[in-house]
């Protein structure tokens, strides 16, 4: 059985690509809060044909409990097939009214977390000479956007991780690569101003295809999405 590792799959993209995973016929394991709607996404991910589906929650701002939801994950699991790095958080706030807290918390969840990930599954993909690691970005990884000073830097550093790692990688077996939606019709995007460009299924589809399906001579890319 293949095996996928998904965060934030209660909603939004993280629902849709665990779903587009799901009709792929891959196992899952979910890194996160345990939730209605996480719960939610595991009962639709098996009525959609994933053979397993698993939540090891942990709170992803907090380096501790990640560390120790990904080793007991790979303990149940030692060698996932791909790793889909999607949580994110984005406070809209003022640079004045971003506390350190915020700021951190932010950067924690958005760029630590993916780092500790990719870390964790590494060595077994290493191992097994193949592997795919997929870091949801943002079009705001390649821009500024007012009032939100602490997601756009943790966007730009999660491209920065995923180039350091693809170079790092090379001749692993392994792939890493980011793709980066604009707009998107999730709940994330409720509040930002912007209109919604595209579906968070038209980004799973992407990404399960960049996880699945394309040519390894993708490693390292950024894959944008403007939307129509």
């Amino acid at each position: 059985m293949k095996l996928a590792i998904v965060t934030g799959a209660s909603r939004g993209i993280g629902r849709a690509t665990a779903l587009e995973l799901a009709r792929r016929g891959l196992g899952l394991a979910f890194l996160g809060h345990t939730s209605p709607e996480l719960e939610q996404t595991e009962a639709l991910c098996l009525r959609a044909g994933s053979p397993s589906v698993r939540t090891f929650a942990c709170n992803l701002a907090d380096a501790v409990a990640t560390e120790q939801a990904a080793e007991q994950l790979l303990a149940e699991h030692p060698s996932p097939d791909v790793l889909v790095n999607n949580a994110g958080m984005a406070p809209r706030l003022p640079i004045e009214e971003t506390s350190i807290s915020t700021w951190e918390e932010t950067l924690a969840v958005n760029l630590r977390a993916p780092f500790q990930l990719a870390r964790a599954v590494v060595p077994s993909m290493r191992r097994a000479k193949r592997g795919r690691i997929v870091f949801v970005g943002s079009i705001s990884s390649t821009l500024g956007t007012a009032r939100q000073t602490a997601y756009v830097a943790s966007k730009w550093g999660v491209v920065g991780l995923m180039k350091s790692l693809a170079e790092e990688l090379r001749d692993s077996g392994i792939v890493t690569l980011a793709v980066l939606p604009g707009s998107t019709d999730t709940r994330m995007l409720e509040g930002s101003g912007f209109p919604p460009r595209m579906t968070a299924d038209d980004v799973a589809r992407t990404i399960v295809h960049y996880a699945l399906d394309a040519p390894a001579a993708h490693a390292g890319s950024v894959i944008e999405m403007f939307g129509v």
